[in-house]
Parts: C-alpha cells; structure tokens; sequence
C-alpha cells in the first residue's frame, strides 16, 4: 500500500504549526500540502487539545485539508505487534503505536520532532 509521496505529520508537528514556530513551516513548505498526511489519530489529539469553539473550528477546518490516513485492520494488527514489542522495553504509547503503524502501513516517513519515542522501531522511516 505504498504512497511514498506522502509524509505522515506527528501531532507535535501541527502543534508546533499551530504555535507559528518557523522552522516546522518551512519544512512543511518543503514537504508541500498535497503531501502532508496526518493519521486519523493525531487529527483526534488535535481536536482533544482544542482549548474553545474557535480552536476546535480551526481544527477541524485544517484536517479537511490534509491528506487523513485511517486506521484498517492491517494497521490496527501492526499496532498489536509494535505494542506486544516495545512498550514494556521503550514506553511505546498507543497513540504513538498507531501512528507508527500507519506510517509503516503507508510506506511513508514519519515527521516527528519526538525521534527518541520512534527511533528503535524497525521499518519506521523517520523524516528528516
């Protein structure tokens, strides 16, 4: 199921677009929107963090525009295993199994600024 031109986008990356910080937009530029996919459970995180009304219609605005990325029982038993691997050994979260998951799933890089929580996963590629 590979769409290498993709790059799956970490929920601290559209957080940190969110904070305006310069370097994350310049790579997302770089990256291109056509390209930016998130999965479906960052776009659940960031409509979660969402602090009102006006955040949550931003939110949810912005997700319309991206490439969203669900979860199928392929991706759903890949996160079975990625947790059963690591999250006794590494703290592996769930949110952050099912995003590694989709990532693999997808062929695709992972955009994170959180490297140490992805960085011992085999066939994860880490965008950089």
């Amino acid at each position: 199921m590979a769409d290498s031109k993709l790059t799956l986008c970490d929920t601290n990356i559209l957080i940190e677009f969110y904070k305006n910080n310069s370097s994350v937009i310049a790579e997302l530029k770089k990256i291109g929107h056509s390209s930016m996919a998130i999965s479906i459970v960052t776009a659940g995180e960031l409509i979660y963090g969402a602090l009102n009304k006006r955040e949550l219609t931003q939110i949810l605005k912005d997700i319309a525009h991206l490439n969203l990325l669900h979860i199928t029982q392929p991706i759903g038993a890949l996160q079975l295993q990625l947790m059963a691997d690591f999250s006794l050994s590494h703290n592996l979260t769930l949110p952050d199994a099912f995003i590694a998951a989709t990532a693999i799933h997808h062929d695709t890089p992972l955009y994170t600024l959180n490297t140490k929580d992805f960085h011992y996963i085999p066939d994860l590629v880490l965008y950089q």
